[in-house]
């Protein structure tokens, strides 16, 4: 496993990192077996950074990393956020004793005094206009509940507004082979700033391990059988908002360059890892056989020039006039 500097915190974590959405819930039953064998498993291969939420199984995922704690004695570290609990989830919502009930869950869920990273999850657009937020953040962080905070973000519109507050270390944000607006200005003020990036949905909610089919079908409890055509709030997040066929098509013409004895997911893997604004990319894992591939993208070699364009040509002629703009 190799690992980079996590932005302006100086941790150097693995950038094959832990995304535990799918172990807390809405991927389809995850045993507590399973998810503990994957979550050990990680730490065996050197991943050292685990991304989590307060609203994946109602804190499932949360209280599963901190059993994970108990039973390895080696450190890590574990980005949560907060917000989602919100119902209605409005700006309004964002204020100092709605976050500090939600952290104060985190903090027990987690069996810890302080948070090492608490992102934002995805807030309304006027939140990122509204500087008391970030100021209860940066309260929160004097009082020695958390570490550090950052956001994560829909858009990148959201993303460079949120990097002009001083506080936020770091920004996840959608970013795969079929997202590639980030790229273009975000990453370069995120590392003049110095704030750490994570790719987060860096499979395309699967579609990019070249596993689907126009067959494929997702069990009652998976978000992604309701989400198929885009029709769900969360139109951006399923499949990056690819529409799921023309998702298949540009797969099979991605599916070339992948190295003999790797996976599609691997390739897709390696592809984030050329851009070295990215701190960690976040796969999610249900087994330890997932994250034994998702490690192995880190020993991959270099796309070449001509792999990379090849890459943006996919993206150029068959994605981009769906997703390029909206987010």
């Amino acid at each position: 496993m190799k690992y980079r500097t996590f932005g302006k915190t100086g941790w150097q974590v693995s950038e094959i990192g832990f995304g535990a959405w799918a172990i807390g819930g809405s991927w389809g039953r995850v045993s507590e077996e399973d998810a503990m064998a994957a979550l050990h498993r990680a730490l065996d291969l050197g991943i050292n950074f685990f991304d989590t939420a307060d609203v994946y199984g109602d804190g499932r995922s949360e209280r599963l990393l901190a059993r994970l704690k108990r039973e390895r004695s080696e450190p890590f570290y574990i980005a949560t956020k907060a917000g989602r609990r919100l119902d209605p989830h409005t700006a309004e919502g964002y204020n100092a004793e709605n976050l500090n009930r939600f952290v104060d869950r985190s903090l027990k869920n987690l069996e810890t005094e302080c948070l090492d990273l608490v992102q934002l999850h995805c807030p309304p657009t006027d939140v990122y206009y509204r500087p008391e937020v970030f100021q209860v953040m940066d309260d929160m962080v004097k009082a020695g509940k958390i570490r550090h905070y950052g956001v994560s973000v829909e858009k990148v519109e959201e993303a460079l507004k949120a990097i002009e507050y001083p506080g936020v270390v770091s920004v996840q944000i959608i970013f795969n082979m079929f997202r590639h607006r980030p790229a273009e200005l975000f990453f370069r003020e995120a590392k003049r700033r110095n704030v750490a990036i994570l790719a987060r949905v860096p499979l395309a909610s699967g579609l990019l391990t070249g596993k689907m089919t126009r067959s494929t079908t997702f069990a009652p409890d998976d978000h992604r059988r309701f989400n198929r055509q885009g029709e769900a709030f969360d139109r951006g997040e399923t499949f990056s908002g690819v529409d799921f066929e023309t998702g298949l098509q540009a797969v099979e013409e991605l599916r070339p360059l992948v190295p003999d004895g790797a996976t599609m997911a691997q390739l897709a893997l390696r592809w984030i890892l050329m851009f070295d604004a990215v701190s960690t990319v976040i796969p999610g894992a249900k087994n330890p056989r997932q994250v034994e591939d998702n490690a192995a993208a880190s020993e991959l070699p270099p796309l070449t020039e001509a792999q990379m364009a090849h890459v943006r040509d996919v993206y150029d002629r068959l994605i981009r006039e769906q997703v390029h703009h909206r987010w």
